[in-house]
């Protein structure tokens, strides 16, 4: 396996001291692949599973490599990696179902963070699901060094020390460069002499007003401490490609850019933006006063709607405008109780989230409808593409709570030992549940929601092959896989084995 892939966070050894744990793998997928009820599954494997002797099991075939992928497309990602780590052959279904790009199974959101312990080029994730930490490797540069402004479907949005963008996968290590930053309408290049690039020449004008001051120049490391604030990866289900929209200043500005073009494209005139998401080729962004334009991308020439106007509701916090399960929005309050952006000499700049305050959006009539409780909801907040799911399809997620993390633009350029505002807040009764202690994570870059995936970006516009699961077992090959389980486990070495 690639030195950069996820599959040596689990070693061998450990999985044969708890063998449990690699066969819930297996009987997580079995009732959806087959069709059991939890009592009709456990009486088939009493059935086909008798205690098996040595003869049996030496005798016994491997199951096809189309079989396998189709039991592995079922698996979360943090499974289906141990999963591939256990033999030869499964590890070789886990790379093609990898390869191909065919995996679509929807992931549990996880916590990325990095950590003062690991090497500059690793960090963690943290299984919601299984309530512990994964490391990972990531490629260059170090991702100590970037700053990570975004993360939708599986990507990471990260600024290098020359403040240009990347996409990067932290499961498959696959990495695109974004257009260049000088293509945004407020950065120009400086160059030297010999046409080497040496500073950015940075405008403060908007659509709005022409700028109060003269541009200003930035080392090319600097740059990025004052233009990006937030990112997001869209599915463009249209173009069969992706969108990538940037909110940056001068205060808060729209740009947008195709996965594979050369250049972004500025939404002018209006500014102030918190949170965007994306639903049928409309781009609908939210302003921290509460206003929901919505940019139609579809056409050649970008045309705006104003869905919401000011909300009377403002306060101190951010704004996340975000689509429930069914397509709906949601616009979302995040209300900071205490906080101090200029503490005295020596102490930290810190805010603290109090409350969250929940709007049904009713786009036709341009209306808010304000709710109280999720019901079966949950939301993922912070510097991460707004996220509602279901806690019913999502077993590991507290339904009725907010998982969130500081989205601050303050942290993203690099404050460092401060406070971190990130817990569970549950609605029923507004109290607090840490996420992760805090200890555990480094101070920079700051800690950020992520899905897991494995699908591949193709940059030209067009995306791999979908599973069809034409090839899903039957109940016959279900015996012989029960076979090969107990086979491969009862091989597994009982020392620690790192997995490469």
């Amino acid at each position: 396996m690639e030195p950069c892939s996820v599959a040596s966070i689990m070693s061998l050894g450990s999985l044969a001291i708890q063998r449990t744990n690699l066969c819930s793998l297996i009987f997580r997928a079995l009732p959806r692949l087959l069709g059991f009820t939890p009592s009709s599954l456990k009486k088939f494997c009493k059935d086909v599973h008798p205690r098996l002797t040595e003869t049996m099991v030496g005798t016994l075939p491997e199951l096809p490599q189309d079989i396998l992928m189709g039991i592995f497309a079922t698996l979360e990602i943090p499974d289906l990696i141990r999963a591939g780590a256990v033999c030869p052959s499964w590890h070789s279904a886990y790379t093609s179902l990898r390869s191909l790009g065919i995996y679509k199974l929807p992931q549990t959101p996880c916590l990325l963070y990095t950590s003062e312990f690991a090497s500059d080029n690793s960090a963690y994730i943290y299984s919601l699901g299984e309530k512990k930490s994964y490391k990972i490797t990531l490629p260059k540069p170090a991702i100590c060094t970037r700053y990570l402004i975004g993360s939708s479907h599986g990507w990471l949005v990260t600024v290098d020390e020359r403040s240009e963008m990347h996409l990067v996968n932290p499961i498959t290590c696959e990495q695109i460069a974004l257009p260049s930053v000088i293509t945004i309408e407020q950065v120009k290049p400086i160059f030297d002499e010999y046409g080497v690039l040496q500073k950015y020449e940075f405008s403060w004008h908007t659509g709005m007003h022409d700028g109060f001051n003269s541009p200003s120049i930035f080392a090319l490391d600097k740059l990025r401490e004052e233009l990006h604030f937030k990112a997001f990866v869209f599915d463009d289900t249209s173009t069969v490609s992706y969108i990538v929209v940037l909110i940056h200043n001068p205060m808060r500005q729209l740009s947008f850019a195709r996965v594979g073009a050369d250049k972004w494209t500025w939404l002018p005139p209006y500014d102030i933006y918190d949170d965007c998401t994306y639903k049928n080729d409309i781009l609908y962004a939210v302003t921290g006063t509460g206003e929901i334009h919505a940019f139609d991308l579809s056409g050649p020439v970008v045309t705006m709607k104003m869905i919401m106007g000011t909300s009377e509701f403002i306060s101190a916090g951010s704004m996340y405008i975000v689509q429930d399960p069914w397509g709906d929005l949601l616009l979302i309050r995040r209300i900071f109780e205490e906080y101090d952006l200029e503490p005295d000499h020596g102490a930290p700049v810190f805010w603290k989230t109090g409350s969250i305050n929940m709007y049904e959006v009713d786009v036709v009539a341009s209306k808010l409808k304000e709710i109280n409780l999720l019901s079966d909801l949950v939301l993922f907040l912070g510097h991460n593409q707004s996220v509602c799911l279901s806690a019913k399809e999502y077993p590991a997620l507290k339904a009725n709570h907010v998982y969130f993390t500081d989205d601050s633009f303050l942290w993203t350029t690099g404050l460092k030992n401060n406070h971190r505002d990130m817990v569970i807040l549950n609605l029923d009764d507004n109290s607090k549940e840490e996420l992760v202690p805090s200890q555990l994570c480094s101070n920079f870059p700051a800690p950020i929601w992520i899905t897991p995936g494995l699908k591949k970006m193709n940059v030209s516009g067009g995306l791999k092959k979908k599973f069809d699961g034409s090839n899903k077992p039957t109940k016959g090959w279900f015996a012989r896989f029960l076979w090969l389980l107990e086979e491969v486990i009862n091989k597994i070495p009982k020392g620690p084995l790192e997995c490469v």
